[in-house]
């Protein structure tokens, strides 16, 4: 199954595709079939057990130190081989969507930030792009806001991708690739601590904007750790590059062809790795990305090895857009960074305060002493927010493991009537059975890793 030379092509029901066509396969042999819907999975131990055959059935997590989290992997083993792979999630199930309901259209964020907790700035992001698209401001959000949204995003593309490569290497025995790789990581950590005063979960992409502007220095700080996040990820590639342990390891395992990709909806990395350049900021550009010079990056060989090269050359790529903004950043500096509509903007005039958290004792003291009715709307504009005309608005953005989306439905009211995104973990996740079906145990670890899920994405 985990050769270049096979083929996959669609069968008549809409949740299965064949894997065939070997060029030594028997005439009218249908080939194999991938399930990609779901059902119970005691039956099949039930068969098994009906059919008095040697076939073992074990549960990898969902607490395992390879399995990213709480992801439930049910395997059935023939010796080392896997005959048949099901994921199991559900673990880790938050009801953010459904909480998202509850609280105001600015308070979201601090609700979706923390779905995939490896990329908050891109869950920020797609859901305000989807809130701006039903207000109808899209057109004014400042230029300052949008670069600073584009550069935040990069670098987190990057830390998100280092992650990656950090944990997979470290479930293969590379400790030396997760000691690098968080070691970067932490670089851009200490940016983001910087600008939005926490290191994860920021809520710094708002409706309209963002929260506040850079901080002094935060210019001077990109530019510093650019230049060593390119050393970083260059001590990589001459770790793992040409490393034969590693190839021996990655080349050939987790095979998706471009077929298999479409018919499960798989996007990101792992699409790319089977040669189709599909990224949404060339596609289907957003927050000014047609703008920015970079290449998207394909590779041909539909394996592990090939999604970890993609990783490699998109965070160089990434870096070449962070010092694009980088440049417009220091041109634009004193421009506003929210929508100038007081009824939606929430104040834009908030500076990281003492407790780090963007309670500014000098806005404060500001509104109370300009007037009455500032004080009031305020007040107003944080605990009841704004109103957001009925309809519904879905945006989806190039998140660093494929298509993020945000579809958000309004009834005319202060709050989000729903919510639902479009998490590419989850999707990813599918192609656990055709990466892992005729392989080894062993291989089912390196599979899971070139998806890089993160279960948090995946059970909002």
């Amino acid at each position: 199954m985990s050769t270049n030379d096979t083929e996959t092509e669609f069968t008549d029901t809409e949740d299965t595709y064949v894997y065939g066509g070997g060029a030594n396969d028997d005439a009218g042999q249908e080939g194999r079939v991938f399930t990609a819907s779901g059902g119970d999975w005691d039956e099949l131990v039930d068969e098994a057990t009906a059919l008095n055959e040697e076939r073992i059935v074990v549960n990898m997590g969902p607490q395992h130190p390879s399995t990213h989290g709480v992801l439930r992997l049910i395997l059935e083993l023939d010796g080392e081989t896997v005959t048949e792979a099901r994921g199991g999630i559900g673990y880790l199930h938050t009801g953010i969507e459904k909480n998202m309901e509850f609280r105001t259209w600015t308070q979201g964020t601090t609700f979706c930030t923390r779905m995939d907790y490896l990329m908050p700035i891109f869950n920020e992001t797609a859901y305000c792009l989807s809130v701006e698209r039903l207000l109808g401001i899209e057109d004014q959000i400042p230029e300052r806001a949008t670069t600073i949204r584009v550069m935040m995003m990069e670098l987190n593309r990057i830390g998100s991708h280092m992650v990656c490569l950090a944990t997979g290497g470290m479930e293969l025995g590379a400790t030396t690739i997760m000691t690098i790789g968080f070691r970067e990581r932490e670089r851009i950590l200490s940016l983001f601590e910087m600008v939005t005063g926490l290191r994860m979960n920021h809520a710094y992409v708002r409706p309209g904007g963002v929260a506040q502007d850079l901080p002094a220095g935060a210019i001077d700080k990109v530019k510093e750790i650019v230049p060593e996040l390119r050393r970083g990820i260059g001590e990589i590639e001459k770790l793992l590059n040409e490393n034969p342990i590693y190839k021996g390891r990655t080349v050939g395992v987790g095979h998706l062809s471009l077929t298999g990709c479409m018919a499960l909806g798989i996007t990101g990395p792992i699409l790319r790795s089977a040669g189709l350049p599909l990224d949404l900021r060339r596609s289907n550009p957003y927050c000014g990305y047609e703008t920015y010079d970079f290449d998207v990056i394909t590779r041909a060989e539909c394996d592990a090895y090939a999604r970890y090269r993609i990783r490699v050359e998109e965070m160089k790529q990434s870096l070449r857009i962070v010092e694009q903004a980088v440049e417009r950043l220091q041109h634009s500096v004193g421009e506003p960074v929210m929508v100038q509509d007081k009824k939606i903007g929430w104040p834009a005039q908030l500076s990281v305060g003492g407790d780090g958290m963007g309670n500014s004792l000098d806005h404060i003291r500001e509104i109370m002493s300009t007037s009455m009715e500032s004080l009031i709307h305020h007040f107003k504009i944080v605990t009841e927010g704004f109103r957001v005309p009925p309809g519904q608005a879905y945006v989806p953005i190039e998140s660093p493991k494929g298509e993020l989306g945000a579809h958000v439905v309004s009834d005319g009211g202060t709050r989000p009537f729903r919510a639902h995104f479009r998490d590419p973990s989850f999707n990813n996740l599918q192609a656990v059975a055709a990466m892992s079906e005729g392989g080894m145990i062993a291989d089912v670890i390196v599979a899971v890793a070139s998806i890089d899920p993160v279960m948090g994405g995946v059970d909002r």
